[in-house]
């Protein structure tokens, strides 16, 4: 090994204080080489390569978000908009945990690469298809691609830079993936009126195709070698029930209660079949795997475990929020586009949040009094949101949800942080994986809870105050599937469904503020682990 190769393999903290020459020594048996810290320059050249992939992830959400309507009117099929983001949301979420150790055995480079690759294949499909099932597929490819970029930029972050910076420049990480998802929608919205729907997808292929040939060229992080091939260290066995697991878990949740009813075969099979794998992947990865996909042992570490509920918890909480503000608005009588607008302070504030923590952790080399903080102002801004009537001053949702995005944004950068603090630097992608699958099921879960709960309680208003009225069933069940026929209603019966609204979106909030209150009690357990200043962590 040369003098220029183990320059760039850095001790870990049990490496001896003396040794021999180190130009001449390897890494200790077993242990992964370390990325050289690479110069601010460098860096910043080197992450911005994989933040064009990152913007181009968000901005395809919010694209498909403001376009889902015209693309299922385009196909007459409005059954399509909900499969849009399902199929989507699926894959994206099944294939993120195996993110981890396929890029350990195979490098990160060539994860970003691939991830590239089928974001870029999928998007192609979507606006060159003719068949609503073409443009499923064209999605299910697309959250392949989709999910491996958001995770594995996080893994190279962690491969370059010390643990005391880490939340900075995930903070930085975090305002490209916001200015993403705030401009998706604007650029949706006018491409489709002025190009056509189809081409919302067409143009991010150009510019994934760069953002492949900069990772290529920019990502270099070492791999670990060992004796065995690489294919034979991946863990198939534990990659299948995982994504089975995943797979059947999402279609119980997004199709239970929404395309069809919590009692259809579909989901009384796929929810207990999920749970079944569940249990045979635990097995897989405690007793048979040799290079587990997310090994067990760490998930009872108790930072790891805190930090992961706490993900969930929160994730739960901010998407449940998310999908039903926009309606409080619309409630309220604005137009969807202004309901929209309403939610950009979150965004400001999740990026605020998670920088600001970055820059805190940087000069303290802590997290726990600012995970205090955060999950404080999370319960506050939920109950403050809570207090939401039809008649709140129009400034006042402006501040709650700065504060949500706030709290949650540093909620993020501080689990982030406090996962790879608690694991040895060769587990770091494991763990970030088994947190991100947290967070893909608490975002499905969150909004599962509130539809579940604004429906209901929807249903038990509406007939309480006109069941006894004439064609109340067939007005009921209009006003359940539209706003819009709120309007279209007899003048006496706009108060008493205004007002059975209100209370159905209460019943959301006050069910969120609970989970929110779950997910401050989990972040309680977590331990203060030191924040190093390199990355040998020493």
């Amino acid at each position: 090994m040369s003098t220029d190769e183990t320059s760039r393999i850095l001790p870990s903290e049990q490496t001896p204080l003396l040794r021999d020459d180190p130009a001449n020594a390897g890494p200790p048996e077993g242990q992964e080489p370390v990325a050289e810290e690479p110069s601010t320059q460098e860096l910043l050249v080197i992450l911005c390569s994989i933040w064009l992939g990152v913007f181009l992830a968000a901005l395809d959400t919010t694209i498909v978000a403001t376009l889902s309507g015209p693309i299922s009117s385009s196909f007459n099929s409005f059954s399509l908009l909900s499969w849009l983001a399902t199929s989507y949301l699926i894959s994206n979420a099944a294939c993120q945990p195996l993110s981890g150790r396929l890029t350990d055995i195979y490098s990160r480079r060539w994860g970003l690469v691939l991830s590239n690759v089928f974001f870029a294949v999928g998007n192609l499909i979507c606006g060159l298809a003719n068949t609503q099932w073409a443009i499923i597929l064209g999605r299910v490819v697309a959250g392949m691609g989709g999910g491996g970029l958001l995770v594995i930029s996080t893994f190279v972050t962690s491969d370059l830079v010390p643990l005391r910076k880490r939340g900075i420049w995930q903070g930085v990480g975090n305002i490209c993936y916001g200015a993403g998802g705030g401009l998706g929608g604007v650029f949706g919205g006018w491409i489709n009126d002025t190009l056509g729907w189809r081409w919302a997808f067409l143009i991010q292929v150009p510019f994934l195709v760069v953002s492949g040939i900069l990772v290529a060229w920019k990502v270099n992080i070492p791999v670990k070698e060992t004796d065995k091939a690489r294919i034979k260290r991946v863990d198939f066995l534990g990659a299948i029930t995982l994504v089975v697991t995943m797979v059947t878990l999402l279609l119980g949740l997004n199709t239970g209660g929404n395309q069809l009813p919590w009692t259809h075969p579909i989901v009384l099979t796929s929810l207990p079949l999920s749970a079944a794998f569940l249990g045979l992947f635990i097995y897989i990865e405690a007793k048979v795997a040799t290079e587990p996909i997310i090994p067990v042992r760490l998930l009872l570490d108790r930072t790891v475990a805190s930090a992961c509920l706490t993900n969930w918890f929160t994730t739960m909480t901010v998407f449940g929020l998310l999908f039903y503000l926009p309606l409080y608005f619309q409630v309220q009588g604005m137009s969807a586009t202004a309901a929209g607008v309403r939610l950009i302070p979150q965004a400001i504030g999740t990026s605020i949040g998670s920088l600001a923590c970055g820059f805190i952790m940087r000069a303290k080399g802590r997290y726990m009094i600012l995970s205090h903080l955060a999950m404080t102002l999370l319960v506050t801004a939920g109950a403050l949101i809570c207090t939401l009537t039809l008649t709140t001053p129009a400034w006042l949702p402006f501040l709650y949800f700065f504060l949500m995005g706030a709290a949650y944004g540093s909620i993020l950068t501080i689990t982030l942080v406090a996962l790879i603090s608690a694991v040895d630097h060769e587990h770091h992608a494991v763990v970030t994986s088994a947190s991100y699958a947290f967070r893909s099921t608490g975002s499905t879960i969150g909004i599962t809870v509130a539809s579940a709960v604004f429906q209901n309680t929807l249903k038990t208003g509406l007939w309480s105050r006109f069941g006894g009225r004439e064609h109340a069933a067939e007005l009921i069940a209009r006003l359940r599937d539209s706003l819009d026929e709120i309007r279209k209603l007899p003048p006496d019966w706009i108060p008493g469904t205004l007002d059975a609204y209100m209370i159905s979106l209460r019943a959301v909030f006050l069910a969120l503020l609970g989970v929110t209150v779950l997910g401050a009690l989990t972040s309680l357990a977590m331990r203060e682990h030191k924040l190093h200043n390199n990355l040998s962590r020493r």
